[in-house]
């Protein structure tokens, strides 16, 4: 399963062309093909992936929709980089997730993929402000304080840059994670259960804040959920089962 610390039936391929082709620029974000995950020791694995075919054109917002156990967070981890693939080939960005090293994989990651997990993990010991511009620093963006206020402003935290993690509310927390996720402007963009930890008028604004900040960014995002009302507001809906896309469906 993913690491936080690490930072961070399926559909046939003709359907899959039929979606990249649709988009204007024709790009394609994510191209996983065979992916499977396996895990513990070789006498006693548990599959945990069972051959993922997938494609996602770049810009897209899909929900991966599926009960607790089914493999949908940890097919988050392998396509954001945090867990390797057992086996099959996976494309992402560009880089080939599978022949990387995990230096490679670290750098490939670095300012292009940003994740908003449930149990927010932001550092404690330090600010909002601080928080945010770590990530920007560890990416190498420059001016990142400058850069850090303005996404924390984005946010609606501009009043609270100071303020530290155990200083805020569940929903100011998880809106500092939210910044720090999308400060350095990643192209994809992972959010696993991002209203879990939430009450359910504070998650509803969470979610909009995250579909408002991605349309303003473009990334492509992919949100993991188990909430059927909030997959029906991706344009794409894979239901994901026993380790299988069960059902493949653009909106």
């Amino acid at each position: 399963m993913f690491h936080p610390s690490k930072h961070l039936a399926a559909a046939g391929p003709h359907h899959h062309t039929d979606i990249v082709t649709q988009t204007a620029n024709g790009k394609t974000a994510i191209l996983a093909q065979g992916l499977t995950l396996s895990l513990g020791s070789a006498a006693e694995a548990t599959s945990i992936l069972k051959g993922i075919d997938l494609s996602v054109p770049q810009g897209q917002v899909v929900a991966l929709l599926g009960p607790s156990g089914s493999g949908k967070s940890s097919l988050m981890a392998v396509l954001s980089g945090l867990e390797r693939a057992s086996g099959g080939q996976l494309n992402v960005g560009g880089a080939d997730f599978m022949g990387l090293s995990e230096d490679g994989l670290a750098l490939a990651r670095r300012g292009r993929i940003g994740v908003v997990l449930q149990a927010f993990h932001l550092l404690p010991t330090m600010s909002a402000l601080d928080n945010v511009m770590t990530a920007l620093e560890l990416a190498g963006i420059p001016d990142a304080e400058a850069r850090a206020q303005e996404e924390l402003e984005a946010v609606g935290l501009g009043h609270r840059l100071h303020h530290y993690p155990s200083q805020l509310s569940g929903g100011e927390q998880q809106r500092v994670a939210i910044a720090r996720a999308l400060a350095p402007r990643p192209a994809l963009l992972f959010a696993d259960e991002p209203t879990g930890n939430l009450d359910t008028a504070t998650g509803e604004a969470i979610i909009e804040l995250i579909l408002a900040r991605r349309a303003e960014t473009g990334a492509t995002l992919l949100i993991i959920t188990h909430d059927e009302a909030l997959a029906r507001r991706a344009q794409r809906i894979l239901r994901i089962a026993d380790g299988r896309i069960a059902s493949d469906i653009v909106q």
